[in-house]
């Protein structure tokens, strides 16, 4: 079972061999209200941690997606693409946004850092 880890962005990754998944997490889901809109990088696409690499666009607000880590796109969600609400209904699950291999992992938070975080 692959370790979940986050970002001070509001990302979930989850780590399986090399593979990262990423997603918003439910505190992201829940502040940015109903999601209208997700936009993902194609299949391919060389990701630098820290960059933007998506937009998600609710009834409130835009946001931006950032990769967490250096690596290579290897599946974009269509899913959310297709159906936008998915990030809502099931942010930590089938709403999660791409799949990443990557070379090497930064440090990420823990779920207690990140549950720290988002009670300040």
């Amino acid at each position: 079972m692959a370790e979940t880890q986050y970002t001070k962005d509001h990302e979930w990754v989850a780590v399986d061999g090399d593979i990262a998944t990423v997603g918003i997490t439910p505190y992201a889901a829940d502040k940015l209200g109903d999601v209208v809109y997700v936009e993902l990088p194609a299949v391919g696409a060389t990701l630098a941690a820290g960059s933007i690499v998506g937009e998600i666009e609710s009834t409130k607000s835009v946001g931006e997606l950032f990769a967490p880590v250096d690596g290579e796109v290897v599946e974009a969600n269509q899913a959310v693409v297709d159906d936008p609400s998915l990030v809502n209904r099931d942010p930590a699950g089938e709403g999660w946004m791409v799949k990443v291999r990557f070379t090497e992992l930064p440090t990420l938070l823990s779920a207690d850092e990140y549950a720290a975080l988002t009670a300040e």
